[in-house]
């Protein structure tokens, strides 16, 4: 059995440690400036987090050879890369029948596509997969048991991956055919996550944290079901349960975003001082967009994408959430409809 990992990136490098008595072979590639000599020689990464692969797995930035013969294909790169490694991968001749696991959370901008979406318009033909769910990849790493869903809308190709993939004791895989819900779970809670470490950092309280988590659970969930996702998956591990992660441990970088956000940080300066990616970054902008589009309210995100792109205080965004009009909350049957 063959897996290819395409993105060299830390969650990428995680997976391939972390599947590597799952899969005789192992590939991983990445553009050749995002390869060096630590990587291709030693098998070795160490920021943003130390990472040391098995002398077995191959690093390459030949993406023909990487995807040749592969059982399982696993894309891993930033949201906003997805379509051109689509479009390489159309060009390499990649087989419609090899299963490609989508493990990157976001939309793409302008187009606000789901990952699933701009795999499929460009690869109309392919069996695409998506993995998600609380997966902090330092916590992977010091083999910390986590769980994780695998969405696909055919299920015995949902159940190849979940059964391929499963590591007894660390990593334990459910499968599930609400691509929707799964995949727009893990992309919405990136925001709530930047929302989280900003009152986390203006020390506003437990009080404070219960309710943003819910306020910003009802966001996620009023946005989703508009977009034709099952209720019930968002309270799943994909949806509550990355959210619980993401927005209580400063091993997330969308927390540690709004973590320095909260420090009046600016985002281009957070960002280089980050040096990886944060994908709630550019969701907010995304989400707000979206929401604007299908007229739904997403105060939380809102003020994210305010506190993210303009020159907004902290003290003033949670004025901004504080003091909106009062109203009453939502049940479950109104969030549905």
């Amino acid at each position: 059995m063959k897996l290819t990992v395409l993105g060299p990136g830390c969650w990428g490098l995680t997976l391939a440690w972390l599947m590597n008595d799952n899969f005789d072979e192992i590939t991983v590639w990445g553009r050749e400036q995002d390869l060096n000599d630590d990587l291709i020689i030693n098998k070795h990464c160490s920021k943003p987090l130390e990472v040391q692969l098995d002398k077995k797995v191959v690093i390459t930035s030949d993406l023909k050879s990487a995807i040749n013969r592969a059982d399982i294909i696993l894309t891993v790169v930033a949201t906003s890369g997805v379509r051109s490694v689509c479009e390489q991968l159309k060009v390499a001749g990649i087989n419609p029948n090899t299963p490609l696991v989508n493990a990157s959370k976001g939309l793409e901008l302008n187009s606000l596509m789901r990952m699933s979406e701009v795999i499929k318009d460009v690869l109309p033909d392919q069996k695409v997969v998506i993995l998600s769910g609380p997966t902090l990849a330092k916590e992977v790493l010091m083999g910390k048991p986590t769980a994780a869903s695998v969405a696909c809308e055919d299920i015995e190709t949902a159940e190849f991956v979940q059964k391929t993939m499963n590591v007894p004791n660390k990593f334990r895989l459910y499968t599930n055919t609400d691509v929707i819900g799964v995949e727009l779970g893990g992309s919405l809670k990136n925001v709530i996550a930047i929302a989280s470490g900003f009152a986390h950092e203006m020390n506003l309280g437990d009080n404070c944290m219960g309710s943003l988590l819910t306020r910003g659970m009802a966001e996620i969930v009023r946005l989703s079901i508009r977009l034709g996702a099952n209720p019930s998956t968002l309270y799943g591990l994909s949806g509550m349960g990355d959210l619980i992660a993401t927005c209580s441990s400063p091993m997330s970088r969308n927390y540690t975003v709004g973590s320095m956000l909260g420090k009046g940080k600016k985002i281009n300066d957070i960002l280089n001082e980050l040096g990886s990616v944060a994908e709630g970054v550019k969701t907010s902008k995304a989400v707000c967009d979206l929401a604007k589009k299908l007229d739904i309210e997403v105060p939380v995100s809102n003020a994210i994408y305010e506190a993210v792109y303009t020159d907004i205080t902290p003290q003033e965004v949670l004025s901004k959430l504080m003091n909106r009009k009062l109203k009453k909350e939502e049940s479950y049957d109104a969030v549905r409809s």
